[in-house]
């Protein structure tokens, strides 16, 4: 009973005293771009504007073809980035042929 008992109030202190998920992955702007150059080599690959229950926010993906890693930031108009993905293995998609009805 004592070690339930113990087991629980760690958890519950433990989960108590966590930072908030989304806190952990956001910060300013300019920081999280700093770091994606500087320790990543990743530079801007595209992005474009997303539209929320009246909420505007540019999302970006940033990548690098010498490290193969790429990650996805979400930008509030007042500045605060979140990183919503990461990952490995990123490649350059190139279209073969221009699409029917545009113009170059």
């Amino acid at each position: 009973m004592y070690k339930r008992l113990l087991g629980f109030g760690l958890s519950i202190g433990m989960a108590a005293g966590s930072l908030p998920a989304h806190a952990s992955n956001c910060a300013k702007r300019d920081l999280v771009v700093e770091r994606l150059k500087s320790h990543y080599s990743e530079s801007f690959a595209g992005g474009g504007l997303q539209v929320s229950r009246s909420k505007q926010s540019v999302v970006e993906v940033w990548a690098s073809e010498k490290t193969g890693t790429f990650t996805v930031i979400l930008t509030t108009p007042e500045g605060l980035a979140c990183i919503v993905a990461t990952g490995t293995d990123w490649y350059q998609a190139h279209l073969l042929n221009e699409p029917e009805g545009t113009e170059s």
